[in-house]
């Protein structure tokens, strides 16, 4: 096998990323080399390669990032148990110690010393990455790569949803990039009474009136709180909010039209301190505020796959476009535009 492959990498502290040569890493002790299939570009991937406020306090360069993927086992590393080439698989790309209290308790998903696939270590915008194979995740093959591509996002989605109790609540979700679109699809076939979704470009509005919502507004046309507020009168605000967007206005929006003893999930990553009146909108509401990370490890996962599997629910119209891993740029764009769902990859 070669021994160079070709990679996205960000090795400038400036936006952008560039296509580079590298060496094929090695699978080390309990560890698996995958053949990349597909990989999708996830809304942290957009805040490194704009280089925001976030993205330059949490990683070092240079690194290959990207961490959505699909693809097939090349080679196993001594130790590993189980796994065998030519599998098909993903991972869950939080990489934990499995020792410390919170991975003793069930709560591995906010491990003090997670490192991130494609943050903290080298990710799969490239030909190859290594996997731990703890982590690997056995993708049934009648799921073509691109889907099984955003296992990973849509857990996500699974994991905001179903954090509290969604049977007949109005839900609000703010922000339809694709994990917006994912849980509009799953509030909406899940038992959600109805879904409010609120987004300022029209193509993603209209993905997210294919995925079940009732109402779609556009935040710079209307105003959202008094719609919202309007629109559910007799409850003083919807039940559940979902936020997605990470926009410091629509995050204040969100805990606006919550209303008193309701629930909301928080997934969408500020690009910097965001201020918020906690006596008003959390504290004397009896607000219930879950702060998303990741998945449940790996709760998320067996609901993902059991999701997908039922056939209830189709999310191929959410991943809109696929482009060669060179031409990375134009799927960037594409996403700062809001003109398309989610952006596959192919190496």
């Amino acid at each position: 096998m070669k021994r160079e492959m070709r990679a996205l990498l960000k090795s400038q502290p400036t936006r952008g990323a560039e296509i580079a040569s590298v060496a094929i890493p090695e699978p080390g002790y309990g560890e698996v080399l995958v053949k990349i299939k597909a990989t999708s570009i996830c809304g942290t991937d957009l805040h490194i390669y704009q280089w925001d406020e976030w993205a330059s306090s949490s990683m070092k360069l240079p690194r290959i990032f990207g961490h959505e993927f699909a693809g097939e086992i090349s080679e196993i590393g001594d130790g590993v148990r189980e796994a065998k080439p030519g599998e098909y698989v993903s991972a869950e790309t939080h990489f934990v110690c499995g020792r410390c209290l919170q991975c003793r308790t069930g709560q591995a998903h906010v491990c003090r010393f997670t490192k991130i696939l494609g943050i903290d270590v080298d990710g799969v915008f490239a030909e190859y990455a290594v996997i731990p194979e703890s982590n690997l995740i056995r993708c049934h093959r009648s799921i073509p790569p691109d889907i099984a591509s955003v296992q990973e996002p849509f857990g996500n989605a699974v994991h905001s949803v179903f954090a509290d109790d969604i049977l007949g609540a109005t839900v609000a979700v703010f922000g339809c990039g694709p994990i917006g679109l994912f849980s509009v699809g799953l509030a909406a076939t899940y038992g959600a009474r109805s879904v409010i979704a609120i987004e300022p470009h029209d193509y993603r509005r209209e993905l997210a009136r294919k995925m079940g919502a009732v109402d779609t507004l556009n935040p710079e046309q209307v105003d959202v709180v008094d719609t919202i507020l309007s629109l559910t009168a007799d409850k003083g605000g919807v039940d559940v909010v979902l936020e997605m967007s990470g926009n410091e206005k629509a995050i204040a929006q969100a805990f606006r039209v919550l209303r008193p003893g309701g629930w909301i999930s928080l997934l969408g990553i500020p690009h910097r301190k965001v201020e918020l009146d906690l006596s008003r909108d959390v504290i004397f509401k009896g607000a219930r505020v879950y702060g998303i990370v990741g998945r449940r490890m790996y709760e998320s996962w067996h609901r993902t796959q059991g999701i997908l599997s039922s056939g209830r629910l189709d999310i191929t119209p959410i991943v809109t476009h696929t482009f060669p891993l060179d031409k990375f740029e134009e799927g960037f764009s594409l996403i700062e535009a809001g003109g398309c769902g989610k952006v596959v990859l192919t190496p």
